[in-house]
């Protein structure tokens, strides 16, 4: 009896957390690409179908560091049941189908977060608080880094005295920088670690002494991948400023898409970390395999009707704007990664949106809704703590476990 309970567990967590995927890949995944439907640089099925390889490819190799945080890394003292992990996506779950059908702004980091610490203080674990520190501060920061970095993006792009020959390679060179550093999976690395980035597996290869450091060969590669980035777009819109526009933005649109799938997909897979690994003893990859495949499915079949609807909003926002968006968005998704910290990509964009239309003198930034946006963030924070900790001692009574 015991044994059917468990594994009727394992499969209700199995697959609400491959729900939990689909529906982020059919909404928190799709922004990335609707800047580029606007600008017609691609259409809107060949857009849903790159977000889901991309998100999916991005979920696989840099999904661990967020999965392990949500699973192990919010509750000290003990592990994550099979109960506890269905409790807690089952909540979550319940957050986003709710902001998804009534249209309120529910971030799912947030619902995910609260879901397991409150499943976990159920359980009788204690509040890992340097973590809520770091995870406080950081969704702290997120909305000022993101709209600043935003506001000062589109004042480069509208600056008079910058041409559209240097202003756009310039934001292409700083991406290129980024992606030749950012953290892989699929990258050899040093015994003992599991991820490392392009630069890093050149200057294995090829040491050298660091220099305020960073070694001379990671900053020579970073250099390099900037420079490339540069001239490529350059060329693009020296040849036309529209159609190099418009290269920028699917390359932008494929890395933040990608980031998006890297930093989401933790958020349905964490809560079955332990279950997968401790007490079934599959390797973690199997556990992102599930995540990228919902996130894949989501993307192919939810995602074009929510494109068609948010490639307006951004054909409205004009494409610099939108550019303005979306940078920042890649930068800080892969700082989140690097640090292994939760978040809510929405809420990214949604700041970064609100800079680049601040940059322009928009008057048509509502404080009123900023307002109720940032009210109900904290509301789903507090909330899906009592609902996850209250409904898993309920679970618990009724399974005995």
């Amino acid at each position: 009896m015991v044994d059917t309970v468990f594994w009727v567990l394992v499969g209700v967590a199995t697959l609400t957390s491959v729900g939990t995927a689909w529906t982020l890949g059919a909404n928190s995944n799709s922004p990335p690409f609707a800047p580029a439907i606007g600008a017609n640089a691609v259409s809107t099925m060949r857009a849903a179908f790159l977000i889901g390889l991309l998100a999916a490819l991005g979920a696989l190799t840099q999904g661990g560091s967020i999965s392990e945080t949500v699973g192990a890394g919010l509750i000290d003292g003990v592990a994550i049941t099979s109960l506890a992990a269905t409790t807690g996506l089952l909540t979550a779950t319940a957050f986003m189908a709710f902001g998804i059908y009534s249209g309120y702004p529910v971030p799912a980091a947030f619902a995910t977060t609260g879901a397991m610490v409150g499943v976990g203080l159920s359980l009788g674990g204690d509040p890992a608080v340097d973590t809520y520190r770091q995870i406080a501060l950081f969704w702290v920061l997120v909305p000022p880094v993101s709209g600043g970095l935003a506001y000062l993006t589109a004042k480069l792009l509208r600056h008079d005295d910058i041409p559209e020959t240097v202003g756009v390679p310039l934001l292409a060179a700083v991406v290129g920088g980024i992606v030749a550093n950012i953290q892989l999976g699929v990258i050899p690395s040093p015994a003992g670690e599991t991820q490392n980035s392009l630069a890093g597996f050149i200057a294995d290869l090829v040491p050298t002494p660091a220099v305020a450091g960073v070694e001379l060969t990671v900053l020579v590669v970073s250099i390099t991948a900037a420079a490339v980035s540069f001239q490529f777009i350059r060329l693009r819109i020296q040849e036309s400023v529209e159609t190099g526009i418009r290269t920028f933005l699917l390359v932008l649109g494929s890395v933040v898409a990608f980031s998006s799938g890297g930093s989401q997909v933790g958020l349905a897979t964490g809560p079955l970390e332990n279950l997968y690994t401790a007490e079934l003893g599959l390797p973690g990859i199997v556990l992102l395999i599930l995540g990228a495949t919902g996130i894949l499915a989501g993307a192919w079949m939810g995602a074009p009707r929510l494109l068609q609807a948010t490639s307006r909003e951004y054909a409205q926002l004009g494409v610099r704007r939108s550019i303005a968006a979306l940078v920042p968005g890649f930068i800080i998704a892969q700082l989140a990664i690097g640090l292994g910290i939760p978040i809510s990509f929405n809420n990214i964009i949604i700041s970064g949106v609100i800079g680049g239309g601040l940059a322009g003198g928009s008057a048509g930034v509502s404080k009123r809704k900023i307002g109720v946006t940032v009210a109900f963030w904290l509301i789903t924070l507090v909330t899906s703590v009592i609902i996850g900790f209250g409904l898993y001692r309920v679970f618990a009574a009724v399974l005995g476990g």
